[in-house]
Formats: C-alpha cells, sequence, structure tokens
C-alpha cells in the first residue's frame, strides 16, 4: 500500500475530475475485475482521461461507499494481463504509477488513472474492430460511438495535416482570381524585396503550398488547404460538405442570437477562409481605440488587443476540423468576442495555454497565414493571447472543448475580474451575505454573475486554492442558496438562484447553416427550451386555465418580483416555519399563475430538491397544487394552485 486515502472526499474528486466507481466484487465478494471495465476505460482514454476506483460503489448518485476488494492483487494481476492482449483492448495507456491500491474508510481498493490518449492512439477501442468497440465518455456514462466519429478519429490519428491531401480533379478554375490578389499584395507588403514576389502566379501558389503532387499515385492538384484558403464557398462544399463560417456582431450582452451584422457564405463573396479572415478582422476591431503612437516615424495602428483578436482568429481557423458537422463561428459583443471552431484540441488545452506544445490539424493552412503575417509561431499563440489579455486587467480569457458534437470555443472578455457592477449587483440582491464571504466564494459568485455560470473549472482557471477547497466552498454556497447547481460530478454547473441555467456563455448554440445544435452543456440543454415560451405546450390548445407562467426569475416583472417577494416573507424571513405555513405561503405565491421549481426557491429562500421533495410534492398528490407536466421532476415543471380562476392575477 504506497497511499493513504483515508478521510479523502470521495465527492471532491468526483466535481475535480471525471470519476467512475464500480463495486467490482465478483460472484463470490472479493474481488473481480469487471467485464465492464473496459468501456469505461476506452471511454476516459477517448475524452479527457479520469479514474476509475475499482472497490467503490456509488449508490445513490453521487453518494459513494468504499467496499474494498479482498483479491486486490488478483484483480490487479487480470487488469494488467488483459491490457497487453490486443484481442481484449487496442492499447494500453497505463504504466505502474497509474495503478495503485489505495486505502478508503478502511478498506483496499485499486485506484486506476486512465490518461487522454494522444490522437495517434485513438481510437481506443475493445477487441480488433474500431467500429462498435469505441466509447466516448458523455456526461459520466460510456457510450459507443457512431461510425461518423471512429471515422474522424481514424482521420486524425494517421493525417499528421489534415489539409495536405490533393485532391484529383480540381484545378486554378477552381479558385477566387480575386481573393489570390488581395494575398500576393499582403505578402508583397509582408515580405517586401522576396522572391516568390514576382513568380507567375500559377508558380506563386505551388510555393505556398496551394497546388501539390501525389507522388504515390503520380498526379497533381489542389491541396485541401489552397481550396479552402482561396476557393469558392460551393466548390469547397464539393470536398467538405459541412464546410460553413459565419460572424454575428451581436447589439447586447446577451445569449440570444439576435445580429445587426452577419456574414455567410451568401454568394456576395467568395466565402474562402482567406477572405473570411480579412473582413471579421477588419469588423472585430472596428471600434477598438488606438493610442496615439509613433515607431520610427510612422503611427503604430496595432495594439496587444489587435494581436490577441490576430491570433485568435487565426488559431480558429487553421486548427478547425473542417470534416465536423460543427460551423466555424466568430461572435463581437460589447462584452466580449467569442471564437469557435469544429474539433477538439489535438493536445489537452492546459498544456496548449502553457505554450512550447503544438499539434496544428492544418499546417498548411498555418503556413499560409504566417507568410502574410497572421498566426505566430507553433506553440505561441495562445500564450499570446493570454498574457495580451492580462495586459488589459480583463478576465482570463476561457478555452474549453466540448464533445457533443466535437469544438473548441474560446470566449475573450473585456470586462474586469471584479467588475464593479457585478459587486453592486450582488451586494443590492444579497446585501450582508455577500459582503462578508470569503473573498473566493465571493469571485464565484462574480463568476457566475459576469459569465452566467460558474464551475469547478473555470475556478481553478482564476483560483489558486486547493481544488477540494474549492468543492466545498461551492458546496457551502450552495447550502446556503447563494449557488443553484445543475448536473452532478465534473459535470455540476452553478448558478446564481435568480439566474437561468440556459443564459450562460455567449450561446453559440444553433449552427443556422446546417441546423445541427450546438452545445454549450449537456445536450438536452443545447436549444431554447419550452419552459421559456409563455405556457407550457399541454395548456396551449387544451382548453385549462390560461394562466401566466415563471420559471426563471430575470423573466418576472419588477412589480411582480416586489410582489412575489412580499408574498414570501412568512418563509423566507424566518429560518424555520412549520410545514402549515410553509403551504399556505405556497398557494398565495401560486395563486392563478404557474411558478417554476427556481422561482419558488428564490421566493422562499429555500433549497429546490428539499421543497420539490418535501412539500410540493405532498401538495401536488393532496391536489392543493396543480402542476404544469406530469412528471414531478419534469426540467419545465410549473405549479399553480388547484382552485385558481383565469384572470385572478397577471
Amino acid at each position: 500500500m504506497n497511499e493513504q486515502w483515508n478521510g479523502f472526499d470521495l465527492a471532491s474528486l468526483a466535481e475535480s475530475c471525471d470519476l467512475e466507481c464500480k463495486a467490482a466484487q465478483g460472484r463470490d465478494g472479493k474481488g473481480e475485475l469487471p467485464e465492464d471495465f473496459w468501456k469505461s476505460y476506452s471511454a476516459m482514454a477517448n475524452a479527457d482521461g479520469g479514474i476509475i476506483l475499482l472497490g467503490v460503489q456509488e449508490k445513490p448518485r453521487g453518494t459513494f461507499h468504499a467496499l474494498g476488494l479482498a483479491n486486490v492483487e488478483q484483480v490487479r494481476k487480470a487488469l494488467w494481463d488483459n491490457l497487453h492482449n490486443r484481442k481484449q483492448v487496442s492499447v494500453n495507456l497505463l504504466g505502474e504509477q497509474d495503478v495503485v491500491p489505495v486505502e478508503i474508510d478502511g478498506r483496499t481498493v485499486l485506484r486506476i488513472q486512465v490518461p487522454r490518449a494522444a490522437r495517434q492512439h485513438k481510437p481506443v477501442h475493445i477487441g480488433n474492430n474500431p467500429f462498435g468497440g469505441t466509447f466516448l465518455r458523455r456526461y459520466e456514462g460510456d457510450y459507443q460511438a457512431d461510425d461518423e466519429i471512429v471515422r474522424r478519429l481514424l482521420a486524425e490519428r494517421v493525417e499528421d495535416s489534415r489539409d495536405e491531401r490533393v485532391l484529383r480533379h480540381f484545378s486554378f478554375n477552381d479558385l477566387d482570381v480575386d481573393t489570390v490578389a488581395a494575398y500576393r499584395n499582403r505578402f508583397a507588403a509582408a515580405k517586401p524585396g522576396h522572391v516568390w514576389s514576382d513568380l507567375p502566379v500559377p508558380a506563386f501558389l505551388e510555393r505556398i503550398g496551394v497546388f501539390g503532387r501525389n507522388r504515390e499515385e503520380d498526379y497533381e492538384g489542389l491541396r485541401i488547404a489552397g481550396l479552402l484558403m482561396f476557393g469558392r464557398a460551393e466548390v469547397i462544399r464539393d470536398v467538405l460538405p459541412h464546410y460553413m463560417v459565419d460572424y454575428q456582431e451581436r447589439p447586447e450582452a446577451k445569449t440570444e442570437n439576435r445580429w445587426v451584422d452577419r456574414l455567410i457564405p451568401d454568394g456576395t463573396w467568395s466565402g474562402n477562409l482567406y477572405d473570411f479572415f480579412r473582413r471579421v478582422y477588419q469588423k472585430l476591431t472596428a471600434d477598438l481605440k488606438v493610442p496615439f503612437q509613433l515607431k520610427e516615424g510612422q503611427r503604430v495602428e496595432d495594439t496587444p488587443v489587435h494581436e490577441a483578436l490576430r491570433e485568435a482568429l487565426a488559431n480558429t481557423l487553421i486548427h478547425a476540423d473542417y470534416s465536423g458537422r460543427v460551423s466555424v463561428m466568430v461572435v463581437k459583443r460589447p462584452d466580449m468576442f467569442g471564437f469557435r471552431n469544429p474539433g477538439r484540441m489535438r493536445i489537452p488545452p492546459e498544456l496548449a495555454i502553457h505554450g512550447g506544445n503544438s499539434d496544428c490539424r492544418n499546417r498548411r493552412l498555418q503556413t499560409m497565414f504566417q507568410l502574410v503575417g497572421y498566426g505566430d509561431h507553433a506553440g505561441s499563440g495562445l500564450p499570446k493571447i493570454y498574457a495580451n489579455w492580462a495586459g488589459q486587467h480583463w478576465r482570463r480569457p476561457v478555452l474549453y472543448e466540448l464533445s457533443e458534437p466535437e469544438q473548441t470555443l474560446m470566449e475573450l472578455r473585456m470586462s474586469s475580474l471584479v467588475p464593479d457592477e457585478a459587486v453592486s449587483a450582488l451586494t443590492q440582491s444579497m446585501g450582508s451575505r455577500f459582503t462578508y464571504l470569503p473573498d473566493n466564494a465571493r469571485l464565484a459568485l462574480i463568476t457566475a454573475h459576469v459569465e452566467g455560470m460558474v464551475s469547478h473549472d473555470r475556478l481553478k482557471q482564476i483560483c489558486t486554492d486547493h481544488p477540494a477547497d474549492l468543492t466545498k466552498m461551492l458546496g457551502i454556497l450552495v447550502r446556503d442558496g447563494l449557488l443553484m447547481p445543475d448536473g452532478s460530478g465534473r459535470g455540476t454547473v452553478y448558478f446564481l438562484p435568480w439566474q437561468s441555467r440556459f443564459a450562460a456563455g455567449f450561446d453559440l448554440t444553433k449552427n443556422e447553416a446546417t441546423a445541427t445544435p450546438m452545445v454549450s452543456k449537456p445536450p438536452e440543454l443545447a436549444t431554447k427550451p419550452p419552459e421559456l415560451a409563455t405556457k407550457p405546450p399541454e395548456l396551449g390548445d387544451s382548453g385549462a386555465v390560461s394562466r401566466s407562467v415563471y420559471l426563471d426569475w430575470g423573466s418576472i416583472p419588477e412589480a411582480l418580483q416586489r410582489e412575489l417577494g412580499e408574498l414570501g416573507l412568512p418563509v423566507s424571513s424566518m429560518g424555520r416555519v412549520t410545514p402549515a405555513v410553509l403551504q399556505e405561503t405556497l398557494l398565495v405565491l401560486c395563486e392563478g399563475r404557474y411558478l417554476g421549481l427556481r422561482v419558488l426557491a428564490q421566493v422562499l429562500k429555500r433549497d429546490p430538491d428539499d421543497l420539490r421533495k418535501r412539500t410540493l410534492s405532498g401538495m401536488v398528490k393532496n391536489g392543493q397544487l396543480q402542476t404544469a407536466y406530469p412528471a414531478m421532476k419534469d426540467p419545465r415543471q410549473a405549479y399553480t394552485t388547484g382552485t385558481a380562476k383565469e384572470g385572478n392575477r397577471p
């Protein structure tokens, strides 16, 4: 036994990493390697890695019990024997240090640390066939990957550069001549006197990598990189059917998709990457203030913010997986810039942020951008973005990946880490409860206010506390009703009591061109939920009593917020009340309208789950309250009095 985990908080581990617990007791109750271990091994390796604990039971969900393994060495030997059996699993990613017996609550448990597999090893699959044997980690579950995902993983493994391939039957005629001319002008300005500048156009394009030769099959043609950079959108889609680039300028700091300016391939311009870069960069920087400064007698029209935006835009384009179903999207809002590209990063985000590591998906594109001064040297682009943003004393950029569909997102917010507006709003809402919180607890609430939500991973980016301490701090904020959790384990996100869980991030939740859902949270949260309608669908044409429906505190008019607050005082102003007082207050609140669980919890200053289980369920069963939906745990659920009449309240 080389580790002691006595007193270790498994709940903290579940939130700080991807955790899978398996009882692994076997038929004799002494311990056995479970068959479904390999699904979790494959799924974690193909995602972000994680920890598997053999000898720990999770029942009910979120509650862990150490059962222990009587024959821990027998289980460990069975694991190593199968890891080296290619009929069992495609690759062994573990070392001796990754498989360790540990002691939890006085019982011996086997801890297996599964790393994130390098792309050269993906897909990690069970058996000999990756099709059907590949699993993915999705929200704490292991799911079989479909054939399209497996093919993409195989392509990532064998193609160091996805844009290198030479295309048959594509020629110079498929390029946009105006884009080529604009690129040559920029090349001449960026590299004055370069020997390539005076070459004929075909020779110039060959030098920069637009054209190439497949020497094995002996044919010449356009490379995918050349077609993406200079081709016409309709021709690009002949090769990459899901190709889409999208820029949106939104007028307000909200997640809604309303825009005042948009650029997509609509036939009025070429639709290729170089034109997209030129046009979007101008739009992104149009409103930036440039201080007056001279260099060698010339005014400098550049700032660290300009440089950061160039890097972010170039990174988005050169790292995109153009075979994916998600569009490239760039969003400009008064408070932030958002960048999205299809495909996850080829190296873990934390390594990319640190710098010095690079595995570019489209190396030909990277070279073409670098030749005209866009995009930094390999492995230094992200550190420069982070450094330049920090130089403005703005919130640290957010870089994260989503797995379904696969995509990478970056948010650059133009706000202080502790903006006065957020402090003022939280002080007004919470009073001294906010003022006297510890600094990191205040920072968690401020982040939730500014960014729409906060998570354990986000706090790790901006705090120096140990992950276990952050978990405890979040738990205290939830206990005290200052944050509302959604999800479990590593996927848990937290919202302020009056926030909508559907309003987080910069809402790249729609890919209008392909109608493919784009999730910033689990798929069930991807699109605008039915509860944001004026009333539940079941009540639309059924002849039921017409009443207002409120499931989001922010959607309630201020006058009604004040009224609800006054009606809820008999409960909210007291620490404990009798069940009769609580029920009577609920009946008054729900008279003539539907109120959702979050709204009721906010008004009454009560835990929502406890309120539903202990009080609302019984009142519904007794006929005191009616529900909008049959299932009590329906996330769209709302409650009204059983005797309310139409028009009693607004």
